[in-house]
Order: structure tokens, then C-alpha cells, then sequence
């Protein structure tokens, strides 16, 4: 690690190395720093792994800082639910318990008018402290009612101190509300069993009061004062709108409905703003203390997610938007969260800090993920801000294998001085974070780029171009946009004038010659990858609640860059007697009566049967020996679809319809609509017409080469 302490970047094969002193310059502040004892048997020929150039990236585990506090995980279970409900939701909970590791710790706190918090340990007795719903609560008071923290007869990992510091040893549990799974396995088995609904009567054309905003107050306040810094998770299950106390997002009046995207614009609007803020002083707490927080919402209606959406997006933790507890969607979902890796360990990260270095020229933008600012200031942060900016440190209190965060930089000359040509740039991404088998491990990449002068090299910069990623990129941009500050028509705006500038800049064309526009082969598909995103539910409000859009733009902002891809611009596959299955084009003219189509839209996966082919499955060929290839032709699509649903967090919607069946809206409204009702007259009966009068593709493209090539833009 370099010496100096406002850097303390870490050596990589960009750093130039003396091997004869044992010396190594660091390239980001230039310091000179010596080797330490371990590494006096290094040179030219035995060098250590950081400096060989293959390995951009390396992972550190450290030693010294064994953490001795296992996972913890606290259940917060929402009462006010139907029988069925409830019974299926305590199943899906007495199953996970088998999965957790025995020495995790776990809490459970259930709520519907009340909030109880449960004793666990206690044998024969099950006892719980009760909280009134309607006020809230700090952390202090939490703290002194349930008999934690200071002057607390437990004994414990003191406040303040760092768990980690506290040697190896075990140490006894710190409260009766937080147990080890192997001490209170049994007795947490049957209490969720004896769990019933919220006892208090409701009226008719009344919502139960529910007091999600209290609960979760609860949970938060009772992990921060039993275990600051430590890796843990809060999983709310939430099966309705929180109806009353701090956080409400409606009120008890069945004939008050929640809040849709109209109200939202119409400014009518009574609870969101305070809820909102109620949400979002949660989500920074429990950031601030490492833990993350779930979110399981299963209801017909609206919950509450749009007001909620804080508490995930700013700690990390997942969210899940299904029907029903009862669902295959939601059992699957939750039994994958507990998903291990061939060694045996859970597949999530807790508590983790991602830092940027970056060389001189770079500025730092700022990052769009599901990150909180770390606060840290230093000379390489721009002043232009995107997503969460102001810093060169992020934490994030939960991570999986696919959690992917954008990181936005601005090239800058510092003091006039122009930069320097045939150089290069450098960027190191230090991720540090607690491993689910409680080590301490450090990850770190190294990436270095060649510069050009855009005004002689521009061509080198294009062969660079990646469109995929840049799309990506751009979607998280819009939908940051569009969920925090501009209306959705300004977004659009803003994301086709950024189309249109990329294409004058690397397109070749004659002035005022539409016909002569020519892009790069590199940038052939971002055209049409702006096309769907412009279409896409990340903008497009319309038809989607104000929850929907909030868990899909939750979604954009963590996945990684294919699922990102598929979410903006779904994949369809053909199925049909003419050859094996193959990609096709999303458009109206892929639907054929003749083939199947599979789409996959990250949220969905549906299965689409063409005309003919539903009338022959109707009439049941697929059952007479004769027809086999036909029955083969049937269970291709869904072999395929069954492999996508076993790997995909959250677990997709699984769709199967037909031309002419309702759900074939979900495939019409992603096709390009190059036929629709106004132009099918003429335009042959290749395919099936959409009911549209959005733009197909083709006239986006006329369009937008003819604003790129003309003289007054």
C-alpha cells in the first residue's frame, strides 16, 4: 500500500518497480515506497502476483481482523394478512432457518396494529415486548425499553468498539433477541408456527392499520444499538400499505385508494413526502451501522415500495415485488437468497466500503448503484455530480456475485497543461467488505487506458466504444434522472439529444444528406438500444404503478451489464419445424403463425404460441404418437425457459399465452411495431399488427439521421 496518507493506493502492474532496492512508484501519486520484508525475494524473474499484468484484479484476505460476529439476520413479519397468507410466509420462514448457518444470529419482530419484538431462548414461555404503532421511536428509547445497550445486564461487545477488536473468541450473545440459530432453532420453529393474524378487529370498507414504518424503525434502532458495524440484514415482509403511525403511505378508507402516477403529478399527494423522509432517515441509519435491508413485498395492491424504495436502494438489500406469499415466485426467490457457493458459503457480502483512485487528469462523477456516499473528499472529485457524488468512497452494506455499481469520471487538464499524448490513465477500485465466512477480505482492480486528443485520434477513440455497456450506462443516467429531479417528457428530451450528439460527432455523412449517414459498425446497435430504452418501463410510466416503476429502476441500478441489456431491450428466440432455435429480430414481423416465440424481459419470461400452432395444441396433436416432432416442438421453449427461471434473482414471472390471448400484450407492447393498424394495409401481412401509435424503429432512424446530418443543429 503507498505510504502516503491521503493516497494509499495499492500496487498494481501499472507501478514502476526497482527491483534492485526494492522499490515500487506509485502511479497515482507518484510516491516513491519500499518493499516490506515479505517481498525481499522478488525480481525481475519472481515477481509478485500484483505486478503481472493479467491480473487486474486480486483478492486480499486479511488476517489480523478476524471478525467474531456472525451473520445476523432479523425477520420483520407482517401480521395483517390473509390465513392463507400467513400460513404460507410462516412455511417459507421455518424453511430458511434450515438454510442459515448454525452460529448466525437471528431476531424476529412481527407487527400489525402493534409491534412486537420476540424473546427467543426463553423455554415454555414465549414473550415479546409490544410497541404502540402510531409513535416513533428513537433509537435511545428502543435501546432503554428493551433493555440494551449500556447498563444492560448482558454481557457484550461494548459500544463504540469495533467487534472485530474484540480478540476471537465468541462473544455471548449481547442481547435474548438476537440468538443463535443452533440455541433457538427449535424454539423460533414453533413460534413462528403459533404465529396469528393481527388480532384487532377490522370493519368493513376499512384497511387493517398496519405499522410498517414503526417496525422497521424498531428493528433498525435494536441492531444499531446491539451490533454497529457488523454485517446483518433486516428482511421485512410486508403484505399490505402501512396504514397508520410514521411511514403511513395511506389511510384505513378502502374508498381512498393509494397514490398512483396521476396523483403524483397532479401534486395530490397527502402522505408520500412525509413517508418518504421517514424511509429514507431509516435507510441512512442503517446504512451508517453496515446493515441491510430486505424487502419481500407480496400483495394485489400496492405496499408502499415507491415511498420505500430508500431502504433497499441506499443499503443494498433486495427487493421483491410478487401476488402472493403463497406463489411459486415469491417460495423460490427467498429459498435463492440463501443460494451457496461450491465451497459452501453464502453467495452475499456484508458491509462493504468500494474507494476510487484515479490519475491526475480523472475526475470522479460519482457512482449510481445501490450505495450510500462514504464521505470521503479528496483533490479527484468533479464538480460535475452524477448519481451520488461528492465523494471518492461508497458503502455498501449487502452484496451478491452480480451486484454491479456505475462509476462516471470527467477527463480534465489540470492547469492548462494539456495531457500528456501516449500516456495513460489509471483507475483502481478498492472494494473491502465482510465475507459470509466472517473474514475480512480486500478486493482490488486495476484498469489503465491509453489517451487521445479527440481533435487527431478521433477514430481510436471509437474503436473503443463499447455499446453495450455505454447503453447501460445511459439507462442508470435516465432512470436516476427521471426518479429524482425531471419530468419523464424532459428525460426523453435529454436522452435524444445525447443520442443525436453521439451520432454528429461519430457518423459519417454529406451535410443535409440524410441517405449518406453511415455509423461505425461498433455503434450499429445504440441507436435501437435508446429506441427501447425510450419505450422502456424505466421512462414510460404509463400502464406501471408507482411501486412498479420503483422496483425496476431498483433492479436497473444493481444488476450486471447482460441483465441490465435484457432489461432494456428484452431477447427473443424463435422455435419452428424450419431448423433450430434462433435469435430474432423484436419486432412485429418475428410473429409468425407457425413458430413459438420465448422473450425474456429479466422481469418475465414468456412463452408465445403463433396462430396455427395454438390451434394445433388446442386440438391435442401433441398427444397422438404421430406428431411427436410437434410435442418436441412444444417442450423446446419450455425446457430453455425452466433453465433461465433456476438462475435468475428475483425469480421471473413465467407467462405462457398465444396470438389473440390477453397476456400477448406483454410481447405487443416490447415488438418494434413496424406494422401497426395505420400502415398493414399496404405493408403485406408478413407478421401481426400492433394496435399502436408509438413509432416503429424504422421512422426513429429517419428521424434521427436526419436531425444528426442537418446544417442548424
Amino acid at each position: 500500500m503507498c505510504a502516503r496518507q491521503t493516497c494509499k493506493a495499492i500496487l498494481n502492474p501499472m507501478c514502476q518497480v526497482d527491483f534492485r532496492a526494492k522499490l515500487w512508484v506509485c502511479n497515482f501519486c507518484f510516491n516513491r515506497n519500499t518493499f516490506p520484508p515479505q517481498y525481499s525475494a522478488i525480481s525481475e524473474q519472481n515477481q509478485p502476483a500484483e505486478l503481472i499484468p493479467q491480473f487486474s484484479t486480486l483478492e486480499y484476505t486479511i488476517t489480523r481482523a478476524q471478525a467474531s460476529v456472525p451473520p445476523i439476520f432479523l425477520m420483520v413479519v407482517d401480521t395483517c394478512v390473509d390465513e392463507d397468507e400467513l400460513k404460507a410466509l410462516k412455511e417459507s420462514l421455518q424453511m430458511s432457518l434450515s438454510l442459515l448457518p448454525p452460529n448466525a444470529l437471528i431476531g424476529l419482530i412481527t407487527y400489525g396494529k402493534m409491534v412486537q419484538v420476540h424473546e427467543l431462548g426463553c423455554e415454555g414461555i414465549s414473550r415479546s415486548y409490544v410497541f404502540r404503532g402510531t409513535k416513533d421511536y428513537t433509537a435511545k428509547q428502543v435501546q432503554e425499553m428493551l433493555g440494551l445497550g449500556k447498563g444492560a445486564p448482558a454481557p457484550q461487545g461494548a459500544q463504540g468498539q469495533r467487534p472485530g477488536g474484540l480478540g476471537s473468541q465468541p462473544q455471548p450473545p449481547a442481547n435474548k433477541f438476537l440468538q443463535p440459530v443452533h440455541k433457538c432453532d427449535m424454539s423460533l420453529t414453533d413460534l413462528l408456527g403459533e404465529l396469528q393474524r393481527d388480532p384487532w378487529p377490522v370493519s368493513t370498507g376499512k384497511r387493517p392499520l398496519r405499522s410498517t414504518g414503526v417496525a422497521l424503525s424498531i428493528a433498525v434502532g435494536l441492531l444499531e444499538s446491539s451490533y454497529p458495524n457488523c454485517g446483518g440484514r433486516i428482511m421485512s415482509f410486508i403484505g399490505g400499505a402501512c396504514s397508520q403511525g410514521p411511514g403511513q403511505v395511506v389511510d384505513d378508507e378502502f374508498k381512498h385508494p393509494i397514490r398512483s402516477h396521476h396523483d403524483i403529478e397532479k401534486d395530490n399527494i397527502q402522505f408520500m413526502k412525509k413517508a418518504t423522509k421517514h424511509y429514507e432517515t431509516l435507510a441512512k441509519r442503517a446504512a451508517d451501522n453496515g446493515h441491510a435491508i430486505d424487502m419481500y413485498s407480496c400483495a394485489l395492491d400496492q405496499t408502499g415500495l415507491m415511498e420505500m424504495k430508500s431502504v433497499c436502494n441506499m443499503t443494498g438489500g433486495n427487493m421483491v415485488m410478487g401476488d402472493s406469499f403463497n406463489s411459486a415466485l415469491f417460495k423460490q426467490t427467498f429459498q435463492r437468497v440463501f443460494s451457496k457457493d461450491p465451497k459452501g458459503e453464502f453467495k452475499m457480502a456484508f458491509n462493504a466500503t468500494l474507494e476510487v483512485k484515479c490519475s491526475r487528469e480523472l475526475k470522479i462523477s460519482g457512482s449510481i448503484g445501490p450505495c450510500v456516499s462514504g464521505g470521503k473528499k479528496d483533490g479527484s472529485i468533479s464538480e460535475v455530480e452524477i448519481g451520488i457524488g461528492n465523494t471518492t468512497s461508497w458503502k455498501f452494506c449487502a452484496l451478491n456475485p452480480s451486484s454491479t455499481v456505475a462509476t462516471f469520471f470527467e477527463v480534465t487538464n489540470q492547469h492548462g497543461a494539456p495531457i500528456p499524448q501516449g500516456g495513460r490513465g489509471c483507475i483502481q477500485f478498492i472494494t473491502s467488505y465482510q465475507h459470509a465466512s466472517g473474514q475480512r477480505r480486500v478486493r482490488v482492480t486495476t484498469v489503465a487506458r491509453n489517451w487521445a486528443d479527440p481533435a487527431t485520434a478521433l477514430p481510436h477513440i471509437a474503436a473503443s466504444f463499447d455499446q453495450e455497456a455505454a447503453a447501460v450506462l445511459m439507462a442508470r443516467m435516465a432512470a436516476w434522472r427521471a426518479d429524482s429531479t425531471d419530468e419523464g417528457a424532459d428525460v426523453l428530451r435529454w436522452v435524444d439529444r445525447m443520442l443525436i450528439r453521439l451520432c454528429q460527432k461519430f457518423g459519417e455523412y454529406n451535410k443535409d444528406s440524410p441517405d449518406s449517414f453511415r455509423l461505425p459498425e461498433n455503434f450499429s446497435l445504440y441507436p435501437q438500444f435508446m429506441f427501447h430504452l425510450r419505450r422502456s418501463q424505466f421512462l414510460q410510466v404509463f400502464n406501471n404503478s408507482p411501486d412498479e416503476t420503483s422496483f425496476y429502476r431498483g433492479c436497473l441500478n444493481r444488476e450486471d451489464l447482460t441483465q441490465c441489456l435484457i432489461m432494456v431491450q428484452p431477447i427473443l428466440y424463435s422455435y419452428s419445424f424450419q431448423g433450430p432455435p434462433e435469435p430474432v429480430l423484436l419486432d412485429t414481423s418475428s410473429i409468425q403463425p407457425d413458430r413459438i416465440l420465448l422473450m425474456d424481459t429479466f422481469f418475465q419470461i414468456l412463452i408465445f404460441h403463433g396462430e396455427t400452432i395454438a390451434q394445433w395444441r388446442a386440438a391435442g396433436y401433441q398427444n397422438q404418437p404421430e406428431y411427436a416432432n410437434f410435442k418436441q416442438l412444444l417442450e423446446a421453449p419450455i425446457a430453455d425457459a425452466q433453465e433461465v427461471l433456476l438462475s435468475r434473482f428475483p425469480v421471473p414471472r413465467y407467462i405462457d399465452t398465444e396470438q389473440g390471448g390477453s397476456q400477448a400484450r406483454f410481447l405487443l407492447c416490447k415488438v418494434n411495431p413496424s406494422q401497426t393498424h395505420n400502415n398493414q394495409g399496404w405493408g403485406g401481412s408478413d407478421g401481426a399488427p400492433v394496435l399502436t401509435d408509438d413509432v416503429s424503429l424504422q421512422v426513429f432512424m429517419e428521424h434521427l439521421k436526419k436531425l444528426s446530418v442537418s446544417s442548424q443543429a
